[in-house]
């Protein structure tokens, strides 16, 4: 089965452009949008700006902070293959015990990260207490943007 890299609509055999956003796939390594794994059978990680990600957390008052949130532990779960907690169960439950699970999130991504490193063959440190101290001070942008710049490492 063959995904448009653009839009992760599934494409028929011999398929030149995508049906639904026009993209042309001819000669492109298709990319399965469904499991995040590419052609080659390796998780893939998105390469995301940190600059323009920090830009949209203010722009929108927090809201994309969520969504990056949410990306952020999805990719280090996919980076370290592991089956951890979704992002979207990550936040639910940082929500709901008012930012301790988030603290506890910041530990763990910080092991999370040395264990992608580990598994990629590229060297990151074990950053979990200086990401739960951040944490503690209400710096989590700061970890996000230390998460992001490890991701970014692991990107195809």
């Amino acid at each position: 089965m063959n995904f448009c890299p653009k839009c992760g609509k599934e494409l028929k055999e011999g398929q030149s452009f995508c049906d639904n956003c026009g993209t042309s796939v001819q000669g492109q390594v298709n990319v399965n949008i469904t499991n995040n794994v590419n052609a080659g059978g390796r998780v893939s990680i998105i390469n995301r700006s940190i600059v323009t990600c920090i830009l949209l957390t203010f722009l929108t008052c927090g809201i994309y902070g969520i969504i990056w949130f949410i990306y952020l532990t999805d990719d280090a779960n996919a980076a370290a293959e592991e089956t951890g907690t979704s992002g979207g169960t990550a936040f639910l439950l940082t929500l709901v015990t008012c930012g301790i699970y988030g603290i506890y999130w910041a530990y763990m991504m910080g092991k999370k990260m040395q264990t992608a490193g580990e598994k990629r063959g590229v060297s990151v440190s074990d950053n979990s207490v200086l990401y739960l101290v951040l944490q503690l001070f209400g710096l989590g942008i700061v970890n996000y943007c230390l998460i992001q710049s490890d991701l970014n490492r692991f990107s195809n």
